[in-house]
């Protein structure tokens, strides 16, 4: 039988544990890898690159909304991640598909909902709550602003998150390792990306999708 590894990353260590509960089961053989913030998250998918899945909650130490969907997903693309949010508006959900994730769980499903959502994500399928009636982004320039953020590389998307986050360029190249003129060039590839004259105005674009998700 297969082995699965999943990963669950999220702040909250009671809703870690209500994941596994809801995981276990699944399979015979089953690794289960926690997360608390979004360095362990992504430190975890870089180690186990084989993993079958990310639970992956919104609102997480070091990162900003859909901007840690956003850096996995480019990163990571063989690896399906499903959000996991108490923020489960159409808006929400609809945004987070859009941006890669491969389904979306509320935190207010029940086990076996957490359950059967993860084998359709598994099956190759995408998972959302039963209340979501699909359909498009209605903002035309929501949609806009989707489109350029899904040109951004991985390390991109990472340093507009903690623009987002609001440090500043010689914290970011110490908490990525790099050097500042790195991230310079990063930030002014950005700017580039997402049509703004500056970090301020790239803050906002990436608010504009932000809007419907918890601080």
């Amino acid at each position: 039988m297969h082995s699965l590894t999943i990963i669950i990353a999220d702040d909250h260590p009671l809703f870690r544990g209500a994941l596994r509960q809801a995981v276990n089961g699944l399979e015979e053989t089953l690794e289960i890898l926690e997360a608390g913030d979004f360095d362990a998250a992504h430190r975890t998918a870089a180690e186990k690159g084989e993993a079958d899945l990310m639970l992956l909650d919104l609102a997480m130490p070091g990162v900003s909304g859909f901007s840690g969907l956003m850096a996995l997903r480019s990163e990571f693309p063989h690896l399906p991640i499903v959000i996991v949010s108490a923020t489960d508006d159409a808006v929400t959900v609809r945004r987070a598909l859009e941006l890669g994730a491969s389904g979306f769980i509320s935190k207010s499903a029940g086990i076996d909902e957490i359950r059967q959502a993860i084998r359709t994500v598994l099956s190759g399928d995408i998972a959302t709550p039963p209340s979501f009636k699909g359909g498009y982004e209605p903002d035309p320039e929501v949609a806009d602003v989707i489109a350029r953020l899904r040109t951004l590389t991985p390390q991109q998307s990472r340093v507009l998150g903690m623009l987002a986050e609001g440090l500043l360029n010689k914290q970011i190249a110490y908490e990525l390792g790099v050097s500042e003129a790195t991230i310079k060039a990063h930030v002014s590839a950005i700017l580039l990306k997402l049509n703004v004259d500056s970090r301020t105005q790239a803050v906002i674009q990436l608010g504009k999708i932000n809007a419907a998700t918890p601080a």
